[in-house]
């Protein structure tokens, strides 16, 4: 028997059910919804709305469903989802007893809850990864801190940098998404449990009771917005939309690198692929499935805007289809942090290609102006356009630039020594001047780095304090046993 259609409705027909169904995708919260109903079951016995024997048997069989495991469930479709699979489990183990587990609360509730919990689980794991990628990366900024490349705008040849101070500016952006995730866990990990349907329940039930044996921060204290807010999915899936807007940047620029063109960085043969019919080719196929998987976080994003966006308070059965967007995104994300962590730590790095094309094509121009600023005391416009005609002249003679500086600079009337010429279009002492906050010059890379690794210590502590208080709460709940 359907145990939810009772006798208000006739038996569902097949084809309805396979299409209103969210088992396909509710394995994700089936320990979460475990957890719930334990944790609400104690508080029932807790506050004497049902016996002792009765919380007993709930109790016990729901850690036997729990150890047998998702996989040795009846699924069936017309159990409308894993809420009402558990309780007909239960059913089946304990008798009618299994009914007083759905005392004083709603699937509305209930689902909104195991959403939370299995969520919040999710998200710590997007940060260990996300903050072991980033340690890897600072490691990477600290060893290349003196290597010279090119900086580019518009991808044009702009100033000299190093690629220490390119890596780093990867860890800074990504530093960021960190504490974008932090910040939004506060409003993932707060309780809807006790608020029912909408209106909560006419039972002395206790919601700070539940709040604390699952683990939770706080409580929402509006039973209609409790049920049915789901920004904090909305919240999550932007995360992971910036996030990967960040990740597709960086996979970007290994693949831009690694063409012949380029040939900065060499992408590890593990991490490419060839051609089927051109025996010489090394695709950086990881990096340019990453790039479109990572695209498809943002349709994702939109999705559940548009699912959410004109439904009417309280709970709406369009909010099921929230669900499969939220873990299609962050099993993506998951993994691609893996892929593009792996490329990073495994990438080659071509030194001299770097410095060659650092001082092929004018990168020093800016610093040779600022030279003329310092020295001649002149407005650095003025100087803007001494060594813009420098250049242009240097490029239409094909003569050095050195000789078209001190030639152009006579016929104005201006002097400056030679040794300063010659500082200003050196790769390696530009670098070296950029020393202020944020700079590339290696001992500033060194500095930031250093700092970076101080926060990325203190995430790695506040996660890890997190994961602990998820598996104390999990050790305790599911060893819980009344005498």
């Amino acid at each position: 028997m359907n145990i939810l259609r009772g006798k208000r409705l006739r038996n569902v027909k097949e084809d309805v059910a396979r299409y209103t169904t969210s088992l396909s995708f509710d394995k994700e919260i089936f320990e979460a919804d475990i957890l719930c109903d334990i944790a609400h079951t104690i508080m029932l016995y807790k506050q004497e709305i049902i016996k002792k024997e009765e919380a007993k048997k709930i109790i016990e069989g729901l850690k036997e469903i729990y150890n047998k495991g998702l996989g040795n469930l009846n699924l069936d479709p017309t159990l409308d989802d894993i809420h009402m699979v558990i309780e007909s489990e239960l059913h089946k183990l304990i008798g009618d007893v299994a009914g007083k587990m759905h005392t004083g609360r709603s699937r509305n509730d209930e689902v909104a809850t195991d959403l939370r919990i299995a969520l919040r689980e999710k998200i710590l794991k997007i940060l260990k990864l996300l903050i072991d990628m980033v340690d890897n990366l600072t490691d990477m900024a600290i060893e290349y801190k003196d290597v010279i490349t090119v900086g580019y705008t518009h991808l044009q040849h702009a100033q000299p940098i190093t690629y220490g101070h390119l890596i780093l500016s990867y860890v800074s952006m990504l530093l960021r998404d960190i504490e974008r995730f932090l910040d939004s866990y506060k409003r993932v990990n707060l309780s809807p449990l006790g608020s029912g349907a909408l209106a909560t329940t006419g039972f002395n039930i206790d919601r700070e009771l539940t709040k604390e044996l699952l683990g939770f921060d706080d409580l929402i204290k509006n039973s209609i917005d409790a049920v049915s807010t789901r920004d904090f999915i909305l919240e999550t899936l932007s995360n992971i939309s910036i996030l990967g807007t960040n990740l597709s940047k960086i996979c970007e620029e290994l693949i831009l690198f690694s063409t012949y063109e380029f040939n900065t960085v060499e992408i590890a043969d593990e991490y490419c692929s060839t051609s089927s019919i051109m025996p010489q080719k090394k695709n950086p196929d990881v990096a340019e499935i990453a790039r479109a998987k990572l695209s498809s976080l943002n349709g994702n994003l939109v999705s559940a805007l548009t699912i959410l966006k004109a439904l009417p308070n309280a709970y709406n059965r369009d909010l099921q289809e929230v669900t499969p967007i939220l873990w299609d995104s962050t099993y993506k994300i998951i993994d691609t942090i893996k892929m593009v962590d792996g490329m990073l730590k495994t990438l080659k790095i071509n030194k001299d290609r770097m410095e060659f094309l650092a001082k092929a094509n004018y990168s020093t121009a800016t610093e040779l102006a600022d030279t003329l600023v310092r020295y001649l005391d002149i407005p650095f416009r003025k100087a803007h356009n001494i060594v813009g005609e420098i250049v242009r002249k240097s490029i239409e003679e094909r003569r050095e630039m050195l000789e078209v500086a001190k030639e152009v600079l006579k016929e104005k009337n201006l002097e400056v020594p030679e040794d300063l010429l010659i500082k200003a279009l050196d790769v390696h002492e530009n670098v070296k001047l950029r020393k202020v906050i944020g700079g590339p010059a290696p001992e500033e890379v060194e500095r930031r780095a250093k700092e970076f690794k101080e926060r990325i210590k203190e995430y790695k502590k506040i996660v890890e304090e997190k994961e602990e208080k998820i598996r104390e709460v999990k050790n305790k709940l599911l060893n819980y046993s009344i005498n």
